[in-house]
């Protein structure tokens, strides 16, 4: 990403959620105006409150289906951050359609639009479960087929897509990056979350979905947010794919020890059973992470040192 410390504008759609606040953060101490458009569905406007007295943070109210919204938020613009989308995998089953939309309706209108206004550079936040249920571990970038098992599996395939033709077909640059699981001390979902809700609910048992075997790399907000910026300055091909992901893995029953350890509960854990949380959960993630490691990155947190954080941070949160 070419700019650094040289005033230019970014502009991050989902700005207001655990990864977009804290990309807008390391976007400024880089130098950068950043602009955040947000409908505030499941972003907060109290996790870019470090920003409300900066003159270079402007955050306004809006959804990437608006073309209007988006029109006006690309003003100006030299670098897109797409990070809007649904947060929670689970909810997609509930609404059939909702990852569609939010997804690639959502993303082909915005590539459009920054099509029309000259724009050719933007990053978008994919995720891991693009792979479905790879035979290759740790999974590369370039494995295949990519065969996802999740409606929001689909949507982030879809969006990619999208984004590849766009860069083929009218001259853009696109950096792709399929996370692991994040954790930052704004979630709203995932398993750390979900495991402390149950406990607040009834300190006496645990249920985890699953037989507790699934396991997966977590990967702490800040280590994410700085993977993605390198990348950005340091690759430059028409696209750019990278697995943004920790070295190692942590079972699902070694994090509901942890959570029981940090909170000092003595709950009785019971497993529901079989090798998936959910329909459409992925049993098993390991990412190779070595392309993106040969530009520079190293995570500075384990697996687990990611969940004892993110069971420390919002338990408080939570008053559990």
């Amino acid at each position: 990403m070419e700019g650094k410390g040289d005033r230019r504008l970014a502009l991050v759609t989902g700005g207001a959620g655990d990864i977009g606040s804290a990309l807008v953060g390391q976007l400024r101490q880089r130098g950068w105006r950043v602009r955040v458009l947000d409908n505030f569905s499941s972003g907060r406007r109290e996790h870019l409150a470090p920003y409300r007295s900066d003159p270079d943070v402007e955050v306004r109210e809006g959804d990437v289906l608006d073309e209007r919204a988006v029109r006006s938020a690309l003003d100006s613009v030299d670098f897109v951050w797409h990070l809007s989308a649904n947060p929670d995998i689970r909810r997609g089953t509930r609404e059939t359609d909702l990852d569609l939309i939010q997804g690639p309706v959502a993303t082909q209108r915005l590539l459009e639009q920054m099509r029309q206004h000259g724009i050719r550079r933007i990053a978008f936040s994919s995720s891991s479960v693009v792979y479905g249920r790879p035979r290759v571990y740790p999974t590369p970038e370039d494995y295949g087929p990519l065969v996802p098992e999740s409606l929001y599996g689909a949507s982030k395939l879809a969006c990619e897509g999208l984004l590849s033709a766009f860069a083929h077909s009218f001259g853009f640059t696109t950096w792709i990056f399929r996370f692991a699981n994040v954790v930052g001390p704004h979630a709203s979902h995932g398993i750390v979350h979900d495991f402390l809700r149950k406990l607040q609910k009834d300190p006496s048992r645990l249920e985890v979905l699953g037989d507790g075997r699934q396991s997966k790399g977590y990967l702490w907000v800040d280590d994410c947010v700085e993977g993605m910026i390198l990348a950005t300055e340091r690759s430059s091909d028409v696209v750019n794919i990278f697995n943004l992901a920790p070295d190692d893995t942590i079972s699902v029953s070694e994090i509901a020890r942890i959570v029981l350890e940090e909170t000092g509960l003595r709950a009785r854990i019971e497993y529901t059973g079989g090798e998936r949380g959910w329909p459409g959960d992925i049993p098993r993630q390991n990412l190779d992470n070595r392309r993106l490691r040969a530009l520079g990155f190293s995570p500075r947190r384990s697996s687990p040192e990611v969940i004892r954080q993110a069971v420390r941070v919002l338990r408080l949160q939570m008053g559990l």
